[in-house]
Protein backbone atom coordinates (compact mmCIF):
# COMPACT_ATOMS: atom_id res chain seq x y z
CA UNK A 1 0.00 0.00 0.00
CA UNK A 2 2.71 2.18 1.03
CA UNK A 3 4.51 2.30 -2.63
CA UNK A 4 1.15 2.88 -4.16
CA UNK A 5 0.63 5.62 -1.94
CA UNK A 6 4.01 7.35 -2.77
CA UNK A 7 3.34 7.07 -6.44
CA UNK A 8 0.21 9.41 -6.42
CA UNK A 9 1.63 11.86 -4.11
CA UNK A 10 5.03 11.99 -6.23
CA UNK A 11 2.56 12.18 -9.54
CA UNK A 12 0.28 14.89 -8.36
CA UNK A 13 3.16 16.63 -7.00
CA UNK A 14 4.53 16.87 -10.51
CA UNK A 15 1.23 17.99 -12.16
CA UNK A 16 0.70 20.93 -9.82
CA UNK A 17 4.41 22.30 -9.83
CA UNK A 18 4.31 22.00 -13.76
CA UNK A 19 1.25 24.53 -13.50
CA UNK A 20 3.19 26.72 -10.72
CA UNK A 21 6.07 26.60 -13.57
CA UNK A 22 3.87 27.71 -16.61
CA UNK A 23 1.52 30.23 -14.96
CA UNK A 24 3.30 33.49 -16.64
CA UNK A 25 2.00 31.48 -20.23
CA UNK A 26 -1.90 32.11 -18.86
CA UNK A 27 -1.36 36.41 -19.03
CA UNK A 28 -3.08 36.52 -22.80
CA UNK A 29 -6.15 34.47 -24.31
CA UNK A 30 -3.89 33.16 -26.81
CA UNK A 31 -1.47 32.05 -23.94
CA UNK A 32 -4.14 30.60 -21.73
CA UNK A 33 -5.60 28.72 -24.88
CA UNK A 34 -2.84 28.10 -27.01
CA UNK A 35 -0.12 28.56 -25.49
CA UNK A 36 1.11 31.44 -28.33
CA UNK A 37 0.74 29.08 -30.92
CA UNK A 38 4.20 28.19 -29.82
CA UNK A 39 4.12 24.82 -28.47
CA UNK A 40 6.68 21.89 -30.11
CA UNK A 41 6.26 18.81 -31.89
CA UNK A 42 6.78 16.30 -29.16
CA UNK A 43 4.49 18.04 -26.94
CA UNK A 44 1.83 18.46 -29.11
CA UNK A 45 1.71 15.02 -30.38
CA UNK A 46 1.80 13.78 -26.53
CA UNK A 47 -1.05 15.99 -25.83
CA UNK A 48 -3.02 15.34 -28.98
CA UNK A 49 -2.31 11.41 -27.97
CA UNK A 50 -2.90 11.58 -24.40
CA UNK A 51 -6.20 13.89 -25.09
CA UNK A 52 -7.34 11.01 -27.42
CA UNK A 53 -7.18 8.26 -24.53
CA UNK A 54 -8.37 7.99 -21.37
CA UNK A 55 -10.10 5.69 -18.11
CA UNK A 56 -13.04 5.56 -20.71
CA UNK A 57 -10.75 3.85 -23.07
CA UNK A 58 -8.77 1.65 -20.59
CA UNK A 59 -11.56 0.79 -18.57
CA UNK A 60 -14.83 1.11 -20.27
CA UNK A 61 -14.21 0.15 -23.72
CA UNK A 62 -11.43 -2.42 -24.03
CA UNK A 63 -13.75 -4.12 -21.26
CA UNK A 64 -16.84 -3.86 -22.69
CA UNK A 65 -15.79 -4.27 -26.45
CA UNK A 66 -13.11 -6.99 -25.44
CA UNK A 67 -15.61 -9.17 -23.97
CA UNK A 68 -18.21 -8.67 -26.85
CA UNK A 69 -15.23 -9.42 -29.56
CA UNK A 70 -12.24 -10.81 -27.99
CA UNK A 71 -9.07 -10.48 -29.68
CA UNK A 72 -11.04 -8.94 -32.49
CA UNK A 73 -11.33 -6.14 -30.59
CA UNK A 74 -7.72 -5.25 -30.98
CA UNK A 75 -8.84 -3.27 -34.44
CA UNK A 76 -10.28 -0.56 -32.95
CA UNK A 77 -6.85 0.34 -31.36
CA UNK A 78 -5.69 -0.04 -34.88
CA UNK A 79 -8.28 1.90 -36.68
CA UNK A 80 -7.30 4.33 -33.34
CA UNK A 81 -4.07 4.87 -34.71
CA UNK A 82 -4.98 4.93 -38.40
CA UNK A 83 -7.40 6.65 -38.79
CA UNK A 84 -8.13 8.92 -35.60
CA UNK A 85 -3.98 9.68 -35.54
CA UNK A 86 -2.26 9.15 -38.41
CA UNK A 87 -4.99 10.58 -41.36
CA UNK A 88 -6.48 13.10 -38.83
CA UNK A 89 -2.81 14.74 -38.88
CA UNK A 90 -2.31 14.49 -42.29
CA UNK A 91 -5.54 15.84 -43.50
CA UNK A 92 -6.30 18.22 -41.05
CA UNK A 93 -3.31 19.31 -39.05
CA UNK A 94 -1.35 21.65 -41.09
CA UNK A 95 -4.64 22.85 -43.02
CA UNK A 96 -6.48 23.60 -39.49
CA UNK A 97 -2.87 25.77 -38.45
CA UNK A 98 -3.05 27.87 -41.72
CA UNK A 99 -6.58 28.97 -42.07
CA UNK A 100 -7.01 28.89 -37.94
CA UNK A 101 -4.08 31.33 -37.81
CA UNK A 102 -5.36 33.28 -41.01
CA UNK A 103 -8.77 33.30 -39.32
CA UNK A 104 -7.25 34.12 -36.21
CA UNK A 105 -9.59 31.94 -34.29
CA UNK A 106 -8.65 30.10 -30.97
CA UNK A 107 -11.39 27.56 -30.96
CA UNK A 108 -13.95 25.52 -33.25
CA UNK A 109 -16.84 27.52 -33.05
CA UNK A 110 -14.29 30.56 -33.46
CA UNK A 111 -13.53 28.89 -36.73
CA UNK A 112 -16.98 28.00 -38.07
CA UNK A 113 -17.99 31.36 -36.96
CA UNK A 114 -15.28 33.01 -39.44
CA UNK A 115 -14.86 30.87 -41.80
CA UNK A 116 -18.88 31.20 -42.75
CA UNK A 117 -19.40 34.62 -41.62
CA UNK A 118 -21.84 33.95 -39.18
CA UNK A 119 -21.99 34.79 -35.35
CA UNK A 120 -25.45 32.47 -35.00
CA UNK A 121 -23.03 29.74 -36.06
CA UNK A 122 -20.60 30.52 -33.74
CA UNK A 123 -22.89 30.81 -30.94
CA UNK A 124 -24.93 27.85 -31.12
CA UNK A 125 -21.81 25.31 -31.93
CA UNK A 126 -20.26 27.00 -28.67
CA UNK A 127 -23.39 25.79 -27.34
CA UNK A 128 -23.15 22.36 -28.41
CA UNK A 129 -19.97 22.02 -27.20
CA UNK A 130 -20.84 22.83 -24.03
CA UNK A 131 -23.49 20.58 -23.27
CA UNK A 132 -22.03 17.69 -25.10
CA UNK A 133 -18.25 17.75 -23.60
CA UNK A 134 -20.30 17.08 -20.53
CA UNK A 135 -21.10 13.76 -20.04
CA UNK A 136 -18.10 12.96 -21.75
CA UNK A 137 -16.04 14.38 -18.95
CA UNK A 138 -18.26 12.29 -16.19
CA UNK A 139 -17.25 9.30 -17.85
CA UNK A 140 -13.77 9.87 -17.62
CA UNK A 141 -14.39 9.96 -13.47
CA UNK A 142 -16.63 6.50 -13.72
CA UNK A 143 -13.69 4.67 -15.26
CA UNK A 144 -10.99 6.29 -12.68
CA UNK A 145 -12.95 5.65 -9.70
CA UNK A 146 -13.39 1.88 -10.35
CA UNK A 147 -9.67 1.65 -10.45
CA UNK A 148 -9.41 3.46 -6.98
CA UNK A 149 -12.02 1.80 -5.74
CA UNK A 150 -10.01 -1.79 -6.43
CA UNK A 151 -6.96 -0.48 -5.55
CA UNK A 152 -7.41 1.51 -2.17
CA UNK A 153 -10.95 1.27 -1.70
CA UNK A 154 -11.49 4.61 -1.81
CA UNK A 155 -14.88 5.63 -2.09
CA UNK A 156 -15.91 6.63 -5.48
CA UNK A 157 -17.63 10.22 -4.40
CA UNK A 158 -13.73 10.62 -2.67
CA UNK A 159 -12.01 9.67 -6.12
CA UNK A 160 -13.86 12.14 -8.09
CA UNK A 161 -13.62 15.20 -5.79
CA UNK A 162 -9.73 15.06 -5.68
CA UNK A 163 -8.90 14.21 -9.28
CA UNK A 164 -11.20 17.06 -10.37
CA UNK A 165 -9.52 19.70 -8.07
CA UNK A 166 -6.03 18.70 -8.74
CA UNK A 167 -6.96 18.83 -12.61
CA UNK A 168 -8.33 22.39 -12.24
CA UNK A 169 -5.29 23.64 -10.46
CA UNK A 170 -3.12 23.14 -12.93
CA UNK A 171 -4.78 24.07 -15.94
CA UNK A 172 -6.13 27.09 -13.81
CA UNK A 173 -2.52 28.27 -13.00
CA UNK A 174 -0.72 27.30 -16.63
CA UNK A 175 -3.56 27.16 -18.92
CA UNK A 176 -2.50 25.03 -22.76
CA UNK A 177 1.08 24.94 -21.75
CA UNK A 178 0.84 23.22 -18.33
CA UNK A 179 -1.91 20.93 -20.19
CA UNK A 180 0.75 20.03 -22.98
CA UNK A 181 3.68 19.67 -20.67
CA UNK A 182 1.57 17.08 -18.14
CA UNK A 183 0.23 15.54 -21.23
CA UNK A 184 4.17 14.63 -22.15
CA UNK A 185 4.40 13.73 -18.68
CA UNK A 186 1.67 11.28 -18.41
CA UNK A 187 2.04 10.03 -22.05
CA UNK A 188 5.45 8.85 -21.11
CA UNK A 189 4.02 6.93 -17.80
CA UNK A 190 1.07 5.31 -20.15
CA UNK A 191 3.79 4.26 -22.82
CA UNK A 192 5.74 2.19 -20.16
CA UNK A 193 2.67 0.94 -17.75
CA UNK A 194 0.44 -0.31 -20.56
CA UNK A 195 3.63 -2.86 -21.50
CA UNK A 196 3.94 -3.88 -18.42
CA UNK A 197 0.76 -4.39 -17.55
CA UNK A 198 -0.13 -6.41 -20.45
CA UNK A 199 3.40 -8.78 -19.66
CA UNK A 200 1.67 -9.72 -16.08
CA UNK A 201 -1.78 -10.58 -16.82
CA UNK A 202 -0.90 -12.77 -19.75
CA UNK A 203 1.89 -14.28 -17.32
CA UNK A 204 -0.79 -14.63 -15.00
CA UNK A 205 -2.46 -17.01 -17.55
CA UNK A 206 0.66 -19.06 -18.27
CA UNK A 207 1.63 -16.67 -20.84
CA UNK A 208 0.56 -15.37 -24.60
CA UNK A 209 0.04 -19.16 -26.26
CA UNK A 210 -1.97 -20.28 -23.63
CA UNK A 211 -4.07 -17.84 -23.04
CA UNK A 212 -4.80 -18.30 -26.78
CA UNK A 213 -6.01 -21.62 -26.59
CA UNK A 214 -7.91 -21.38 -23.62
CA UNK A 215 -9.78 -18.32 -25.72
CA UNK A 216 -10.51 -20.43 -28.68
CA UNK A 217 -11.89 -22.96 -26.76
CA UNK A 218 -14.75 -20.35 -25.31
CA UNK A 219 -17.81 -20.61 -27.24
CA UNK A 220 -19.59 -17.64 -28.37
CA UNK A 221 -22.87 -15.85 -26.81
CA UNK A 222 -22.72 -13.43 -30.21
CA UNK A 223 -26.11 -14.49 -31.73
CA UNK A 224 -24.37 -13.97 -35.09
CA UNK A 225 -22.15 -17.11 -33.89
CA UNK A 226 -24.26 -18.50 -31.07
CA UNK A 227 -21.98 -21.44 -29.35
CA UNK A 228 -19.30 -20.83 -31.66
CA UNK A 229 -15.64 -21.81 -30.46
CA UNK A 230 -12.87 -19.99 -32.16
CA UNK A 231 -14.93 -16.98 -32.56
CA UNK A 232 -13.28 -14.83 -29.68
CA UNK A 233 -9.58 -15.33 -31.33
CA UNK A 234 -10.93 -15.22 -35.49
CA UNK A 235 -10.01 -12.48 -37.32
CA UNK A 236 -13.03 -9.79 -36.95
CA UNK A 237 -14.19 -11.53 -34.29
CA UNK A 238 -17.79 -12.41 -33.28
CA UNK A 239 -19.71 -9.68 -35.00
CA UNK A 240 -17.97 -7.99 -37.12
CA UNK A 241 -20.45 -5.32 -38.26
CA UNK A 242 -20.98 -3.70 -34.94
CA UNK A 243 -17.20 -3.74 -34.33
CA UNK A 244 -16.69 -1.68 -37.50
CA UNK A 245 -19.47 0.74 -36.02
CA UNK A 246 -17.08 0.84 -33.00
CA UNK A 247 -13.75 1.63 -35.00
CA UNK A 248 -15.73 3.97 -37.18
CA UNK A 249 -16.46 6.19 -33.97
CA UNK A 250 -13.73 5.91 -32.23
CA UNK A 251 -11.33 6.78 -34.70
CA UNK A 252 -13.22 9.00 -37.45
CA UNK A 253 -15.25 10.97 -34.39
CA UNK A 254 -11.64 12.51 -33.44
CA UNK A 255 -11.70 14.67 -37.06
CA UNK A 256 -15.04 16.29 -35.69
CA UNK A 257 -13.79 16.46 -31.81
CA UNK A 258 -13.30 20.54 -30.41
CA UNK A 259 -10.92 19.41 -27.94
CA UNK A 260 -8.71 17.00 -30.42
CA UNK A 261 -9.09 19.46 -33.16
CA UNK A 262 -7.62 22.18 -31.33
CA UNK A 263 -4.24 20.84 -30.89
CA UNK A 264 -3.64 21.80 -34.19
CA UNK A 265 -4.26 25.90 -33.73
CA UNK A 266 -1.51 25.54 -31.16
CA UNK A 267 1.65 23.74 -33.88
CA UNK A 268 4.60 25.75 -33.84
CA UNK A 269 6.47 24.86 -36.86
CA UNK A 270 6.69 22.53 -39.89
CA UNK A 271 8.54 20.26 -37.82
CA UNK A 272 5.84 19.87 -35.57
CA UNK A 273 3.90 18.67 -37.91
CA UNK A 274 6.14 15.43 -39.32
CA UNK A 275 6.92 14.93 -35.65
CA UNK A 276 3.59 15.11 -34.59
CA UNK A 277 2.39 12.56 -37.50
CA UNK A 278 4.70 10.07 -36.10
CA UNK A 279 5.13 10.76 -32.60
CA UNK A 280 1.20 10.26 -31.91
CA UNK A 281 0.35 7.26 -34.64
CA UNK A 282 3.28 5.34 -32.88
CA UNK A 283 1.63 6.27 -29.66
CA UNK A 284 -1.92 5.14 -30.42
CA UNK A 285 -0.68 1.58 -31.40
CA UNK A 286 1.23 1.30 -28.21
CA UNK A 287 -1.78 2.56 -25.69
CA UNK A 288 -4.74 1.78 -27.47
CA UNK A 289 -3.66 -1.03 -29.44
CA UNK A 290 -2.59 -2.37 -26.19
CA UNK A 291 -5.86 -1.87 -24.07
CA UNK A 292 -8.42 -3.34 -26.91
CA UNK A 293 -5.61 -5.80 -26.75
CA UNK A 294 -5.75 -6.49 -23.01
CA UNK A 295 -9.71 -6.10 -23.27
CA UNK A 296 -9.22 -9.35 -25.35
CA UNK A 297 -8.89 -11.64 -22.62
CA UNK A 298 -11.14 -10.27 -20.66
CA UNK A 299 -13.26 -13.69 -20.74
CA UNK A 300 -10.76 -15.52 -19.42
CA UNK A 301 -11.66 -13.53 -16.28
CA UNK A 302 -15.26 -15.07 -16.26
CA UNK A 303 -16.32 -14.95 -12.46
CA UNK A 304 -18.90 -13.72 -10.67
CA UNK A 305 -17.45 -10.37 -9.04
CA UNK A 306 -18.02 -9.05 -12.68
CA UNK A 307 -21.48 -9.80 -12.61
CA UNK A 308 -24.52 -7.32 -11.43
CA UNK A 309 -26.89 -8.22 -9.24
CA UNK A 310 -29.40 -9.00 -12.53
CA UNK A 311 -26.85 -11.56 -13.69
CA UNK A 312 -25.68 -9.62 -16.50
CA UNK A 313 -21.96 -8.78 -17.19
CA UNK A 314 -20.89 -5.02 -15.05
CA UNK A 315 -18.53 -4.29 -18.34
CA UNK A 316 -16.78 -1.47 -16.15
CA UNK A 317 -15.80 -4.68 -14.12
CA UNK A 318 -13.95 -6.53 -15.57
CA UNK A 319 -10.46 -4.61 -15.87
CA UNK A 320 -10.48 -4.07 -12.87
CA UNK A 321 -10.88 -7.31 -12.07
CA UNK A 322 -8.91 -8.62 -14.11
CA UNK A 323 -5.69 -6.52 -12.39
CA UNK A 324 -6.77 -7.13 -8.86
CA UNK A 325 -5.14 -9.99 -8.70
CA UNK A 326 -1.38 -8.36 -9.73
CA UNK A 327 1.06 -7.36 -7.23
CA UNK A 328 0.77 -4.19 -5.26
CA UNK A 329 3.63 -2.62 -7.13
CA UNK A 330 2.08 -3.00 -10.69
CA UNK A 331 -1.50 -2.35 -9.71
CA UNK A 332 0.42 1.11 -8.68
CA UNK A 333 1.47 1.34 -11.80
CA UNK A 334 -1.37 0.86 -13.54
CA UNK A 335 -3.40 3.08 -11.17
CA UNK A 336 -0.76 5.82 -11.96
CA UNK A 337 -1.17 5.24 -15.82
CA UNK A 338 -5.13 5.57 -16.06
CA UNK A 339 -4.92 8.62 -13.82
CA UNK A 340 -2.36 9.90 -16.51
CA UNK A 341 -4.88 8.98 -19.18
CA UNK A 342 -7.73 10.23 -17.35
CA UNK A 343 -6.46 13.49 -16.37
CA UNK A 344 -5.07 14.83 -19.39
CA UNK A 345 -8.07 14.05 -21.17
CA UNK A 346 -10.05 16.20 -18.68
CA UNK A 347 -7.50 18.75 -18.60
CA UNK A 348 -8.04 19.40 -22.29
CA UNK A 349 -12.24 19.02 -21.97
CA UNK A 350 -12.11 21.61 -19.17
CA UNK A 351 -10.35 24.03 -21.26
CA UNK A 352 -12.10 23.61 -24.39
CA UNK A 353 -15.33 23.92 -22.65
CA UNK A 354 -14.18 26.97 -21.33
CA UNK A 355 -12.49 28.91 -23.44
CA UNK A 356 -15.40 28.37 -26.19
CA UNK A 357 -18.22 29.44 -23.85
CA UNK A 358 -16.16 32.35 -23.18
CA UNK A 359 -14.79 33.51 -26.43
CA UNK A 360 -17.70 32.68 -28.70
CA UNK A 361 -20.80 32.22 -26.24
CA UNK A 362 -20.33 35.00 -23.21
CA UNK A 363 -18.26 37.59 -25.51
CA UNK A 364 -20.34 37.35 -27.90
CA UNK A 365 -23.79 37.93 -26.53
CA UNK A 366 -24.04 39.49 -22.81
CA UNK A 367 -20.39 40.37 -22.15
CA UNK A 368 -18.94 42.01 -25.31
CA UNK A 369 -16.79 44.20 -23.85
CA UNK A 370 -14.27 41.94 -22.17
CA UNK A 371 -10.77 43.18 -22.34
CA UNK A 372 -7.83 40.53 -22.38
CA UNK A 373 -7.27 39.93 -18.68
CA UNK A 374 -11.06 39.54 -18.15
CA UNK A 375 -11.49 37.03 -20.49
CA UNK A 376 -8.77 34.74 -19.11
CA UNK A 377 -10.40 35.72 -15.76
CA UNK A 378 -13.40 33.83 -16.85
CA UNK A 379 -12.46 31.10 -18.46
CA UNK A 380 -10.51 30.26 -15.09
CA UNK A 381 -14.02 30.74 -13.45
CA UNK A 382 -15.51 28.28 -16.04
CA UNK A 383 -13.23 25.84 -15.67
CA UNK A 384 -14.60 25.48 -11.93
CA UNK A 385 -18.14 25.89 -13.31
CA UNK A 386 -17.46 22.99 -15.81
CA UNK A 387 -15.90 20.32 -13.28
CA UNK A 388 -18.31 20.97 -10.92
CA UNK A 389 -21.25 20.42 -13.49
CA UNK A 390 -19.41 17.07 -14.62
CA UNK A 391 -19.08 16.11 -10.82
CA UNK A 392 -22.42 16.26 -10.55
CA UNK A 393 -23.13 14.09 -13.31
CA UNK A 394 -20.29 11.70 -12.47
CA UNK A 395 -21.88 10.79 -8.90
CA UNK A 396 -24.78 9.61 -10.38
CA UNK A 397 -24.03 8.29 -14.08
CA UNK A 398 -25.68 5.85 -16.32
CA UNK A 399 -25.27 2.25 -16.50
CA UNK A 400 -21.87 2.08 -17.91
CA UNK A 401 -19.10 4.26 -19.37
CA UNK A 402 -19.52 3.46 -23.51
CA UNK A 403 -23.15 5.07 -23.31
CA UNK A 404 -21.99 8.31 -22.24
CA UNK A 405 -18.94 8.33 -24.21
CA UNK A 406 -21.06 7.09 -27.29
CA UNK A 407 -23.44 10.34 -26.86
CA UNK A 408 -20.73 12.87 -26.38
CA UNK A 409 -18.95 11.65 -29.39
CA UNK A 410 -22.08 11.14 -31.77
CA UNK A 411 -23.31 14.73 -31.25
CA UNK A 412 -20.21 16.37 -31.46
CA UNK A 413 -18.11 14.75 -34.63
CA UNK A 414 -21.49 14.14 -35.77
CA UNK A 415 -22.36 17.52 -35.68
CA UNK A 416 -18.80 19.28 -36.67
CA UNK A 417 -16.81 17.18 -38.51
CA UNK A 418 -18.74 17.52 -41.91
CA UNK A 419 -18.44 21.19 -41.70
CA UNK A 420 -15.35 21.28 -40.63
CA UNK A 421 -13.34 19.09 -43.10
CA UNK A 422 -15.76 20.58 -46.17
CA UNK A 423 -15.06 24.31 -44.78
CA UNK A 424 -11.01 23.72 -44.87
CA UNK A 425 -11.20 21.67 -48.24
CA UNK A 426 -13.86 23.05 -50.16
CA UNK A 427 -15.04 27.01 -50.71
CA UNK A 428 -18.35 25.65 -51.84
CA UNK A 429 -19.47 24.67 -48.52
CA UNK A 430 -22.64 26.91 -47.22
CA UNK A 431 -24.50 28.34 -44.31
CA UNK A 432 -27.19 26.63 -44.72
CA UNK A 433 -24.98 22.84 -45.27
CA UNK A 434 -23.36 23.67 -41.82
CA UNK A 435 -26.79 24.10 -40.25
CA UNK A 436 -27.76 20.76 -41.82
CA UNK A 437 -24.97 19.07 -40.72
CA UNK A 438 -25.18 20.45 -36.92
CA UNK A 439 -28.88 19.56 -36.78
CA UNK A 440 -27.80 15.96 -38.40
CA UNK A 441 -25.46 14.97 -35.72
CA UNK A 442 -27.08 16.54 -32.62
CA UNK A 443 -30.35 15.22 -34.28
CA UNK A 444 -29.30 11.54 -34.81
CA UNK A 445 -27.77 11.15 -31.44
CA UNK A 446 -30.59 12.94 -29.60
CA UNK A 447 -33.57 12.07 -30.94
CA UNK A 448 -32.08 7.66 -30.94
CA UNK A 449 -31.49 8.20 -27.17
CA UNK A 450 -35.70 8.47 -26.82
CA UNK A 451 -36.77 6.66 -29.99
CA UNK A 452 -34.00 4.01 -29.46
CA UNK A 453 -34.29 3.08 -33.94
CA UNK A 454 -30.68 2.46 -33.53
CA UNK A 455 -29.90 -0.13 -30.62
CA UNK A 456 -26.71 0.71 -29.71
CA UNK A 457 -25.46 4.51 -28.93
CA UNK A 458 -21.83 3.82 -30.29
CA UNK A 459 -23.90 2.46 -33.76
CA UNK A 460 -25.66 6.14 -33.72
CA UNK A 461 -22.96 7.97 -33.15
CA UNK A 462 -20.79 6.17 -35.78
CA UNK A 463 -24.42 6.99 -38.15
CA UNK A 464 -24.32 10.27 -37.53
CA UNK A 465 -20.72 11.02 -38.37
CA UNK A 466 -21.21 9.11 -41.78
CA UNK A 467 -24.68 11.00 -42.32
CA UNK A 468 -23.23 14.71 -41.51
CA UNK A 469 -20.38 14.11 -44.25
CA UNK A 470 -23.12 13.40 -46.55
CA UNK A 471 -25.75 15.94 -46.02
CA UNK A 472 -23.09 18.86 -45.81
CA UNK A 473 -22.06 18.74 -49.26
CA UNK A 474 -25.50 17.36 -50.60
CA UNK A 475 -26.80 20.47 -48.86
CA UNK A 476 -24.24 23.13 -49.95
CA UNK A 477 -24.50 22.34 -53.51
CA UNK A 478 -28.45 23.57 -53.45
CA UNK A 479 -28.22 26.60 -51.47
CA UNK A 480 -27.23 29.76 -52.20
CA UNK A 481 -23.28 30.19 -52.15
CA UNK A 482 -20.61 32.25 -49.48
CA UNK A 483 -19.62 35.63 -51.46
CA UNK A 484 -16.65 34.35 -53.94
CA UNK A 485 -14.48 36.93 -53.35
CA UNK A 486 -14.32 36.63 -49.41
CA UNK A 487 -14.06 32.92 -49.64
CA UNK A 488 -11.31 33.35 -51.83
CA UNK A 489 -9.32 36.19 -49.39
CA UNK A 490 -10.17 32.94 -46.62
CA UNK A 491 -8.45 30.24 -48.77
CA UNK A 492 -5.55 32.64 -50.18
CA UNK A 493 -3.71 31.60 -46.64
CA UNK A 494 -2.88 28.25 -48.39
CA UNK A 495 -1.21 30.29 -51.42
CA UNK A 496 1.07 32.43 -49.24
CA UNK A 497 4.66 32.01 -50.67
CA UNK A 498 7.35 31.54 -48.08
CA UNK A 499 9.77 29.07 -50.14
CA UNK A 500 6.73 27.04 -50.94
CA UNK A 501 3.24 27.07 -50.28
CA UNK A 502 1.61 26.71 -46.87
CA UNK A 503 -0.15 23.94 -47.05
CA UNK A 504 3.41 22.01 -47.92
CA UNK A 505 5.35 23.90 -44.83
CA UNK A 506 4.72 25.88 -42.02
CA UNK A 507 7.29 28.79 -40.91
CA UNK A 508 8.25 29.65 -37.69
CA UNK A 509 7.00 32.57 -36.19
Amino acid sequence: MFEKILMLVVFFAVMLGVGLYTRKSTVSVDGFVLGGRSVGPWLTAFAYGTSYFSAVVFVGYAGQFGWKYGLASTWIGIGNAIIGSLLAWVVLGRRTRVMSQKLESKTMPDFFGSRFESKAIKIVSSAIVFIFLVPYTASVYNGLSRLFGMAFNIPYTACVIIMAGITALYVILGGYMATAINDFIQGIIMLFGIVAVIAAVLNGQGGFMEAIRVMAEIPSDVPVTMGQPGAFTSFFGPDPLNLLGVVILTSLGTWGLPQMVHKFYAIKNEKAIKTGTVVSTLFAVVISGGCYFLGGFGRLFDDPAIYGANGTVVYDSIIPFMLSKLPDILIGIVVVLVLSASMSTLSSLVLTSSSTLTLDFLKETCMKKMDEKKQVRTMQVLIVFFIVLSVIIALDPPTFIAQLMGISWGALAGAFLGPFLFGLYWKGVTKAGVWAGFITGVGITVSNLFLKYIASPINAGAVAMVAGLIIVPLVSLVTPKMNRETVDEIFSCYEEKITITKKQSLEEK
